[in-house]
């Protein structure tokens, strides 16, 4: 992840299988993916593209595609140093695969800290590129999403191989 910058902030929007995702950032690096039901621009953005918007609207539709498991964006979101650290542990979970609150809180080192652990993990700005989408409850029940549920449970079927991506 890169340090944020004071670049203008330039977005653009991609169709996907979810709905209509906004990207975000500047000429260095991603700093927000916003889901259909919040995205539209903040004041002062301006419509466009940089090349890492087109880095990530490519990867993004190769992952909708079956054919990208991980990321490999610059990003540069904007939080506290736990929600980084939350954020960074998110990117450690692999393609497919799910992880409780409880476990992401012991992997950043606070194991009581589960709560703050989920309201970081709604506080990211980049879902989908930082998977916020693979932590669930304990019971492994899917819990609060920015996207709503059925979106997270959308991408947790695409990366299990089970959701039909129309061509």
């Amino acid at each position: 992840m890169t340090s944020p910058s004071s670049k203008p902030v330039t977005y653009t929007h991609i169709a996907t299988p979810i709905g209509r995702l906004l990207i975000a950032g500047d000429e260095h690096a991603v700093r927000h993916v916003r889901f259909e039901r919040h995205n539209s621009p903040a004041p002062g953005w301006v419509r466009g593209e940089t090349l890492p918007l087109r880095e990530a609207s490519e990867q993004l539709e190769a992952y909708f595609a079956r054919r990208r498991r991980a990321f490999d964006l610059p990003l540069a979101p904007e939080g506290t140093a736990f929600q980084k650290r939350v954020w960074s542990e998110l990117e450690r979970i692999p393609f497919g695969e799910t992880l409780s609150y409880g476990e992401l809180a012991r992997r950043v080192g606070d194991p009581g800290a589960s709560r703050a652990v989920g309201a970081a993990n709604g506080a990211n700005p980049i879902p989908i590129v930082i998977p916020c989408h693979r932590v669930v409850g304990s019971d492994g029940r899917l819990t609060g999403f920015g996207g709503g549920l059925d979106v997270k449970a959308r991408l947790l079927e695409l990366e299990a191989g089970q959701l039909t991506i129309p061509h």
